[in-house]
C-alpha cells in the first residue's frame, strides 16, 4: 500500500532538524543574493532577510540544543591555537 504525503509523519527531532536545514540554505541563497545585489535599497532588503532567517536558525538551534537533539563540543584549547596561528599567518600575507 502506497503512503501519501498526509499519512507521513516526521517526529519533533527531524521536523527541527528538516526547519534548521531550510533555514541554513535560505541563508545561503540571501547570501549569494547579497553580493550579487546591484542596489542599495536591494541589497537593504535582502540583508534585512537574511538578519531575519539567522534568528530564525538561531531559535531552532537552541530548541535543538535545549532538547538534546543538537550536541556542541568545546573546542580544544591546541584546535583554537591552531586555528589563530593559521588565521594570523594570513593576515601578515595579507597586509
Amino acid at each position: 500500500m502506497k503512503q501519501s504525503k498526509k499519512d507521513i509523519m516526521l517526529c519533533e527531532k527531524d521536523a527541527l532538524q528538516d526547519l534548521l536545514d531550510a533555514e541554513k540554505l535560505l541563508m545561503n541563497y540571501y547570501a549569494m543574493a547579497l553580493t550579487e545585489g546591484s542596489s542599495r535599497p536591494l541589497r537593504r532588503q535582502i540583508f534585512k532577510l537574511y538578519g531575519e532567517h539567522a534568528d530564525t536558525q538561531f531559535a531552532v538551534f537552541e530548541q535543538m540544543l535545549q532538547r538534546g537533539y543538537y550536541e556542541v563540543k568545546p573546542a580544544e584549547k591546541m584546535m583554537i591555537d591552531e586555528k589563530t596561528e593559521t588565521f594570523s599567518k594570513v593576515k601578515k600575507q595579507l597586509a
